[in-house]
């Protein structure tokens, strides 16, 4: 499996996960686990993600999608789950 952590901070609007999750879907990119929380008008999403199934480069993915976040008004970010995990140890 090849799994992407994406995450996506920003002002709450109404749409924005249907926008990412309907990209992922037509990109067949499946969503392993997600988690969403809004604080004081503050949208925050993690999802962990599979794109074993997707046809584009990691890095086309992630270009796409920071320019959906910048077209929706919020940061979308992209990494590989084992630098993520080697950025984030303790």
């Amino acid at each position: 499996m090849s799994k992407t952590i994406i995450t996506v901070v920003g002002k709450d609007t109404v749409g924005i996960i249907a926008k990412v999750c309907t990209y992922l879907a037509d990109n067949s990119i499946n969503i392993e686990d997600i988690s969403q929380t809004i604080v004081q008008g503050f949208f925050n999403m993690m999802m962990i993600v599979d794109m074993s199934l997707c046809s584009k480069q990691f890095g086309d993915v992630a270009d796409e999608l920071a320019k959906m976040g910048d077209d929706i008004g919020v940061i979308i970010k992209c990494q590989k789950e084992e630098i993520f995990e080697k950025m984030h140890r303790v």
